[in-house]
C-alpha cells in the first residue's frame, strides 16, 4: 500500500509543480539533492572537496522515450564534464543507460555513451554506469563488456548489487576483467528467485562481495551506510594489512553525515554520490517506493544525527 502510494505520488505532475515551489519541501530535498542546476551541483562538490571528499555527480532522470530526450541528456553530461574540468573538481559522473536511450536502441545508446566517454577520456576522468533493476543486469554488463570496456577501460566502470543471487559470480567476472566496480545492496523490488529476500543474506552477500573486490579487484567503491558492515570491513582491512588507497567508501549525499565524518577522521577514502536536477521530487519518491524501508531509514538517520545516537 505504501509503495503503491509513493509510486502514484512520484507520477503526479500537479503535485510536483506544487512541491517544487514549496519552500519547506525544497529545503528538505536540498539535504539529499544538490540543487536543480549544474552550477549548484558543482558548488556543492567544491565544498565537499575542501573536506577531502570526492564526488560522483548524477543528473536526475531515468528512462527516456525519445531520441531527442536521450541526446539532450547526453549533451548535459558533456557540459557537466566540461565544468568539472574547468573548475578542477575532484569528481566523476554516474549515468543511467536508460536515460541515454537504452530502451530505444542499443546503437543510439552506444553513440551517446561513447561521446560522454570520449570527453571523460580527454579530461582523464571516469564514468560509472549505474545499475537498474534485474531485467537490465545482463544487458548492461554485456553492453559494457562488448561495446565500451575494450576501448575505454580506465574511464568506465559498473555497479553490482549484493541483493541479487548472481552477484558473487559477477564479482568474480569483473575481477577477472580488472574493471572498476561499485558494490551496493540494491533497492529495487525483485522476485525471490532472483534476489535474496532476507536482509541477513543480502548483508552477508555484500560483505563477501566487498572483500573479494577489495582483495582482488581494481579500486572498488564500497557503497553502504550500514555501520555494522562498515565496522566489519574496516576492521578486516586493517587486520589484513590492506592499504587504504586500494578502495573507497561511497555514500549518498546527505545521508549519515555522522558516519561520513567518522570515516574521514579514521583516514578512509570517501566519495559521495551527488544527484542534482529538476527531477528531485520523482527521485526521492522513487527511492522510497523501490524500498519503503528507505523512508524510515532516512527519517531514522536524521534522528540519529540530530540526537547523537549510534
Amino acid at each position: 500500500m505504501l509503495r503503491s502510494s509513493l509510486i502514484w505520488l512520484s507520477r503526479q505532475k500537479s503535485i510536483f509543480r506544487f512541491v517544487r515551489n514549496n519552500g519547506f519541501a525544497k529545503k528538505m530535498a536540498s539535504r539529499f539533492v544538490a540543487g536543480e542546476t549544474l552550477e549548484a551541483a558543482c558548488d556543492a562538490v567544491a565544498v565537499l572537496n575542501t573536506r577531502g571528499i570526492t564526488a560522483s555527480l548524477d543528473q536526475l532522470g531515468e528512462s527516456v522515450t525519445s531520441e531527442a530526450e536521450a541526446r539532450e541528456v547526453g549533451r548535459r553530461y558533456l557540459q557537466l564534464l566540461d565544468e568539472i574540468h574547468r573548475r578542477k573538481l575532484n569528481a566523476n559522473v554516474s549515468v543511467k543507460l536508460t536515460s541515454l536511450g537504452q530502451d530505444i536502441s542499443d546503437s543510439l545508446c552506444e553513440e551517446i555513451t561513447r561521446a560522454i566517454l570520449e570527453r571523460a577520456k580527454q579530461y582523464g576522468n571516469f564514468v560509472r554506469l549505474d545499475m537498474e533493476g534485474s531485467d537490465y543486469t545482463q544487458r548492461t554488463l554485456d553492453f559494457f563488456a562488448e561495446r565500451l570496456y575494450p576501448e575505454y577501460g580506465a574511464h568506465v566502470g559498473i555497479v553490482l548489487q549484493s541483493m541479487l543471487r548472481r552477484t558473487a559470480q559477477d564479482v568474480a567476472w569483473a575481477n577477472g576483467k580488472r574493471c572498476r566496480v561499485r558494490i551496493c545492496k540494491g533497492a529495487y523490488l525483485e522476485p525471490a528467485n532472483v534476489a535474496f529476500p532476507d536482509k541477513k543474506d543480502v548483508d552477508r552477500s555484500y560483505v563477501d562481495c566487498a572483500k573479494a573486490l577489495i582483495e582482488h579487484g581494481n579500486y572498488p567503491g564500497i557503497a553502504t551506510h550500514d555501520p555494522t558492515i562498515i565496522n566489519e570491513l574496516t576492521a578486516w582491512a586493517t587486520t589484513t594489512g590492506i592499504a587504504r588507497d586500494r578502495f573507497e567508501f561511497q555514500m549518498l549525499y546527505g545521508v549519515r553525515r555522522d558516519l561520513q565524518d567518522q570515516l574521514l577522521r579514521d583516514g578512509w577514502r570517501l566519495r559521495l554520490y551527488v544527484p542534482f536536477g529538476t527531477q528531485w521530487y520523482p527521485y526521492l519518491m522513487r527511492r522510497m517506493a523501490e524500498r519503503p524501508a528507505n523512508l524510515w531509514f532516512i527519517t531514522g538517520n536524521i534522528l540519529k544525527e540530530t540526537f547523537g545516537a549510534r
